[in-house]
């Protein structure tokens, strides 16, 4: 396989993709299935799920029994290797150490970026978030639309395997006939929050999730993906006949080394790398674009990690797809005459509007779950239903206090047993132990449902990213210093998700854990912490106001194209993974047409 050294990459590439996971692999799959030649840069260590991937092994067998750790903040088996919120060697600064004006930066670091470790919650953008500020005046509309980028769903959730139904709901797309696979049955658990929730007007629909409940249909998807290309169908049905339907074994955070769940890893790659096309070096860390005497992008920069050297790659066309902010990073770091403030930064965009996920959450126990007989609660690890936002007319017509809306998951039902599943039950018993300890823990076990709220932020001034004039990683590259605010949009949402989780737990018949925050501004999670930052480098209609094109094509530099999170607009409450790789095979397309007609 090609995996090559630093010293061994060729001579020039038709592009250059720097970063592996859902834009990095997602351009290397389109360009190489068509016939460009890639070489990917890669800033973590190479990783192999097929071998990597502790499949069966239950929590009580690994260090510690599995619990999160600094280094392990999602438990020992999670599939990340070298990444987390800090990682060593690699500092950032934060201009605030408080919960509402800091903001924790992950960073994956390792092959397959984040695509290892997801929650794998797959939604459409729809046709309200590409135009939010056509709605209530706030933000920043597109310079596209939901028709401009459909195409290009259908295109993914037929490539990954998305598990789902078509509800017809406001602002939640429905998929073509036969694109979605078969979603697994509702556990008892959401049965009990679909029929409550319902009785307050809440929906309760199947979840969306890149988890194969079938085999993926390889004698006929190949062609419809790849119309009049025999050679990328034929790659494309050998890649696919290798992925299994889940079995509901092992937790998706582990990684899957039957290919049963979406990870750049064992979907993108390996076709991309079957066509020949495709180099990989691992351990690249990006230093800097650099900037030929034409105006155009040359190539990159970068260090390679394991001699501490420094190497240049060149290109035809720059893919950043390396995450929102290390996107940025680059572009701020490639300064010249031409740039002194970082390339591609003419609009002074370049790192503005950084934007998370609206995080709250919510516990609660439900008496009626208790002591349920013994029963199959196989299942695709996480959640089979979630609930879309449902308040567009009300928030539309000023009823509600905040401009934006929020998705919730939820999760209940008999888990793998862990070290935390007789923890704290103290606020239910009064404290146990011995012969009484277990019964609780028996009687309780299975009978706490948990909501999370997954909501819009508005793109703001105050949430920006810049360059540290004094800190640098062991690299010698200069690091992200943070600015963070919430607005009281956000705030707001947090408490209103508090509110509607308390009072479905109460229609469950059940007990809230804890307290009902009511301010927002202590429900909400810390800037970053729900792993969904975006923007950074946004796209509009406008080069003095945005930093790309409709194409991902940065304004100032033709041949520079961004295909992460860095190019949205807005946040919409849907998780962004879908949309980044939707976007992503968009932008290569426009890419390869416009090597056909030589442009590049």
């Amino acid at each position: 396989m090609p995996f090559l050294t630093a010293s061994a990459i060729k001579q020039t590439y038709d592009v250059i993709v720097v970063g592996s996971g859902a834009a990095g692999g997602q351009s290397a799959y389109t360009l190489c299935m068509d016939g460009a030649k890639v070489l990917m840069l890669e800033a973590g260590r190479n990783y192999t799920p097929a071998t990597e991937t502790a499949m069966f092994q239950t929590p009580d067998q690994a260090p510690l029994r599995g619990v999160d750790t600094p280094e392990k903040a999602f438990g020992f088996y999670d599939a990340t290797v070298d990444g987390g919120w800090q990682v060593p060697g690699e500092p950032y600064v934060n201009t605030r150490r408080d919960d509402a004006g800091r903001f924790d930066w992950w960073r994956a670091r390792m092959l397959g970026g984040r695509t290892n470790h997801w929650g794998r919650i797959s939604l459409r953008n729809g046709p309200y978030d590409f135009k939010p500020h056509s709605r209530d005046g706030l933000g920043f509309d597109w310079p596209i639309d939901y028709a401009d980028v459909a195409p290009y769903y259908d295109k993914v959730e037929m490539l990954i395997g998305v598990y789902g139904d078509n509800d017809g709901l406001e602002n939640t797309p429905n998929s073509p006939a036969g694109v979605l696979l078969p979603p697994p049955k509702p556990r008892v658990s959401d049965l009990l929050v679909q029929q409550r929730a319902g009785r307050l007007g809440v929906p309760v629909i199947a979840g969306h999730r890149a988890v194969l409940t079938r085999r993926l249909d390889a004698d006929n998807l190949p062609a419809k993906l790849h119309p009049g290309n025999p050679e990328a169908q034929r790659i494309l049905r050998e890649s696919m006949l290798r992925r299994a339907a889940c079995w509901w074994a092992t937790p998706c955070g582990r990684g899957c080394s039957t290919g049963a769940n979406y990870q750049s890893t064992t979907v993108h790659l390996p076709p991309a790398l079957a066509t020949g096309r495709l180099d990989i070096v691992c351990n690249a860390m990006v230093r800097e674009v650099v900037l030929g005497a034409n105006g155009k992008a040359d190539g990159v920069r970068f260090i390679d990690k394991t001699s501490g050297k420094e190497f240049a790659a060149s290109g035809r066309v720059v893919i950043l797809a390396a995450s929102a902010c290390e996107s940025a990073r680059i572009l701020l770091n490639s300064k010249s005459t031409s740039f002194p403030d970082g390339l591609a930064n003419s609009s002074g965009k370049v790192g503005r509007y950084v934007m998370d996920t609206v995080g709250a959450d919510l516990t609660g126990q439900v008496p009626i779950l208790e002591n349920l007989p013994l029963h199959n609660e196989d299942g695709a690890d996480g959640g089979h239903m979630y609930t879309p936002w449902w308040l567009y007319k009300e928030q539309l017509a000023g009823k509600l206090g905040f401009a934006r809306g929020y998705h919730i998951e939820f999760g209940g039902g008999r888990r793998m047993p862990g070290p935390g599943t007789g923890a704290k039950l103290e606020w239910l018993t009064g404290g146990s132990y011995g012969l009484k300890f277990k019964q609780d823990v028996r009687r309780y076990y299975g009978s706490f449902v948990s909501f999370a709220g997954r909501g819009e932020m508005i793109p703001n001034e105050n949430s920006y990213c810049e360059i540290d004039p004094q800190a640098k990683d062991k690299w010698g590259i200069p690091v992200l210093r943070f600015h963070w605010q919430w607005s009281e949009h956000e705030n707001r949402q947090a408490a209103h998700m508090q509110r509607t989780f308390a009072d479905i737990i109460t229609a469950m018949g059940g007990r809230v854990q804890g307290k009902v925050e009511t301010d927002g501004a202590k429900a909400i999670a810390p800037g970053g912490s729900i792993i969904h930052e975006l923007g950074g480098a946004i796209m509009g209609a406008d080069p003095k106001t945005s930093v790309t094109d409709r194409w991902c094509r940065t304004w100032d530099v033709d041949n520079l194209y961004i295909t992460d999170g860095a190019v949205f607009a807005s946040n919409a409450d849907k998780n962004p993974t879908l949309t980044i790789m939707a976007l992503a095979w968009r932008a290569c397309d426009h890419i390869l047409a416009r090597m056909r007609r030589k442009e590049l």
